[in-house]
């Protein structure tokens, strides 16, 4: 595997370093640098020409500071004769911005995909996007990996006869019903709850029996786990015996650790991927590593073979 580089910001740089060396690779040294006013130098330090470049970062806490490097590196890759380039995006960030749901809002995720666009990149690779029709939003190919190729394995030796596989809003159940079909889980359920405005919510009433079982809750990220724990409570509350909760993105911001701590009686495990790099941690946290799953991405795009498998 000659002609290629990969390189990864700073919320990239730990899953950068495993994928690399899984691959023989180095990381392709990138100073970061912050002005006094908080204005970000980008400058690779190593010839980049004629190479196919593949570049890891993520948006994630802090998102603007993040995305900004993301702009500028693929700014100063660009300039830099490189052949192609691959972004891998673990966590995609303002992709919860994916519409206009009231009058006067943004559509956060249009304009941070038209941005990547105009930098240019030839390829995005993310893992569970929030939003499928985000996709959508780009000319260039996107793939779109399925955080099932992470967890379905750990997941194994949690799921018996009494599991049920639950989503926590009535938008994840397409999510929710694949995991259960990887793991042969008959029932789901369902939370209905009601959000009043951004990182509140109130959950209303549970959608399904769960007298007796042990609960498995899907989704794509979690955030200030203020809606996790409330579902959670819920499903306690109607008769489960264990509630875990499985999800691709650890966002964990806010008073996110600090409810978690307090959920525990509800909320027995939290499964998370290395997506976005944890800052904090509890003993109820279990990292899945996610580095073999974007080793083999790279390694297929580099040798021009399919990826489909990857995303189905």
């Amino acid at each position: 595997m000659s002609g290629f580089k990969i390189i990864a910001g700073t919320a990239g740089k730990d899953l950068g370093e495993r994928v690399a060396k899984k691959l023989n690779k180095k990381l392709t040294p990138l100073t970061v640098k912050h002005f006094s006013d908080g204005e970000i130098f980008i400058k690779i330090e190593e010839s980049m020409r004629g190479q196919d470049i593949f570049y890891i970062q993520s948006t994630s806490n802090p998102a603007n500071d993040n995305l900004m490097e993301m702009l500028l590196t693929l700014d100063a890759l660009k300039r830099s004769s490189v052949k192609s380039i691959t972004l891998i995006m673990p966590y995609f960030g303002y992709a919860r911005q994916d519409r206009k749901s009231e009058p006067r809002v943004a559509i956060s995720a249009k304009m941070v995909a038209d941005l990547i666009e105009k930098v240019g990149i030839d390829r995005l690779v993310t893992l569970d996007i929030h939003a499928d029709q985000i996709q959508g939003f780009f000319d260039s190919p996107v793939d779109n990996l399925y955080g099932a190729n992470i967890f379905i394995d750990r997941l194994k030796h949690l799921v018996h006869k009494n599991t049920v596989i639950a989503s926590p809003d009535a938008g994840g159940v397409a999510r929710a019903r694949y995991f259960a079909k990887k793991l042969d889980v008959k029932d789901i359920v369902i939370v209905d709850k009601r959000r009043e405005k951004a990182n509140e919510s109130e959950v209303m009433n549970v959608i399904g029996d769960v007298d007796g079982k042990d609960v498995i809750i899907i989704d794509d990220m979690v955030d200030t786990a203020g809606t996790l724990v409330k579902a959670a409570k819920a499903f306690k509350n109607n008769g489960a015996k264990s509630v875990k909760a499985c999800i691709s993105h650890g966002v964990l911001s806010g008073n996110a650790i600090d409810n978690l701590k307090n959920g525990r009686d509800y909320l027995d495990k939290l499964i998370i991927s290395d997506s976005i790099p944890l800052k904090k941690s509890l003993s109820m946290i279990e990292v899945i590593d996610s580095s073999d799953l974007f080793t083999e991405v790279i390694r297929r795009i580099n040798h021009n073979e399919s990826i489909t498998s990857l995303f189905k």
